[in-house]
């Protein structure tokens, strides 16, 4: 067996949460080392809808979620390109007066976070988005809110943490991971081998399982969500939308493509997903009732993924409770692209600082321990004895 690589962290999964996570991690001077068993931001880090909102997030995730603002605004000096980012604001429609009085309490509740909403009835809709269709009743604007190309941000997070310094791996399996009682060893199925005393599970969908062998367990599944885009169309939306209670969203890009999504596929094996025919017929029939525009474009292509759900719907982020030097940073419930970037900061934080900036206390793993047992401190083994991790499947969230 070869001697491992000593590095200061190694990241477990390189979607957009994993590969920000290294980049701060080797930005802040360590050795880190990211190991995707894929292609960096193959899954839903990088086939999502692309999606760069705060609005309509739990209140809890805001403080985390403007952080990430402020990162996604000098995106193109962090990862060298634009990713195609624009800040087109997010118009979130409600469908029935029962939706607009959800918009109106949420922008109440969110208010001193910085989102700056904008509610609008019926007849100021009309006035600034003419092209939506009759079943909005009215909407919520959050101006500065917008979009980005996942297939081009997602992977380009990775590419700038080994142009900081990290050691990156595509197509590098985990295979078994260990600790001795003072570091992790991290072993590749291509033979990569790598100590550390600081491990961050980030592999999204497939987390849970390295979450379980360290003794915390989660109640995770996994879904699918479909999508599609279509030909190119004339320019008519100028906003990045959703629907009150959900349903469907879109946007269109400047080649005038209308990327939209709702509903769910279905897996055709533990690590690829297909949009089902009736999601695909859903989204369709609520476009033409919400972006009447959209009536008779061709669908000229149809995909989906495969991300990870808590029953909270909040994501797992923080430290063990079992394991000191583990970090969990999973489970964002298909909105993790936007919030990635801070989440993957936060992490590295904890690394280099011993704490996160934003508090990450009500993402915290204990929350699935039953409430009458109480959280074990992890047990060091001896030097020379070792705990073995067996063949961990995990892969990079999407």
């Amino acid at each position: 067996m070869s001697l491992p690589v000593e590095v200061d962290a190694v990241v477990i999964g390189g979607g957009i949460v994993g590969a920000s996570a290294a980049l701060f991690l080797a930005r802040a001077g360590k050795r880190v080392a990211l190991l995707e068993r894929d292609f960096f931001g193959s899954h839903s880090s990088g086939v999502n809808y692309g999606g760069v909102r705060r609005q309509g997030r739990p209140l809890s995730q805001l403080p985390l979620s403007q952080r990430a603002h402020g990162i996604w605004s000098d995106l193109k000096n962090l990862i060298g390109i634009d990713g195609e980012y624009l800040r087109s604001g997010h118009l979130k429609l409600a469908r029935s007066d029962q939706d607009m009085t959800a918009l109106v309490a949420y922008e109440q509740a969110s208010r001193g976070f910085g989102l700056d909403l904008q509610l609008l009835d019926r007849a100021q809709l009309r006035a600034r988005f003419p092209w939506a269709g009759d079943v909005a009743v009215g909407a919520s604007l959050c101006a500065d809110d917008g979009h980005a190309n996942p297939r081009l941000v997602s992977p380009a997070f990775a590419f700038a943490a080994r142009r900081a310094g990290a050691e990156v791996f595509e197509q590098a399996q985990v295979t078994q991971v260990s600790h001795d009682g003072q570091a992790f060893d991290v072993q590749t199925a291509e033979g990569h081998r790598f100590q550390a005393p600081w491990l961050l599970n980030c592999a999204g969908a497939w987390a849970a399982a390295l979450a379980e062998q360290f003794g915390e367990p989660v109640p995770m599944r996994a879904g699918h969500p479909a999508m599609l885009v279509t030909e190119p169309l004339p320019m008519f939306m100028d906003v990045s939308t959703g629907v009150e209670g959900g349903g469907i969203y879109a946007r269109q890009v400047a080649r005038g493509n209308c990327v939209l999504g709702g509903g769910q596929g279905f897996p055709l094996d533990p690590t690829t997903a297909r949009p089902g025919q009736a999601a695909i017929l859903d989204i369709l029939r609520n476009a033409v009732e919400l972006y009447p525009p959209l009536a008779g474009a061709q669908a000229i292509r149809t995909w989906s993924g495969t991300e990870g759900y808590l029953p909270d719907r909040e994501p797992v982020l923080g430290a063990s409770s079992t394991q000191p030097g583990l970090l969990h940073g999973f489970g964002f419930a298909g909105s993790g692209f936007q919030i990635g970037p801070a989440a993957g900061e936060a992490l590295a934080q904890i690394v280099c600082h011993g704490a996160p900036a934003i508090a990450l206390d009500v993402f915290s793993i204990r929350r699935f321990q039953p409430a009458s047992q109480p959280v074990q401190p992890a047990i060091a083994v001896p030097k020379g004895a070792v705990n073995v991790i067996p063949l961990f499947r995990g892969r990079s969230h999407p």
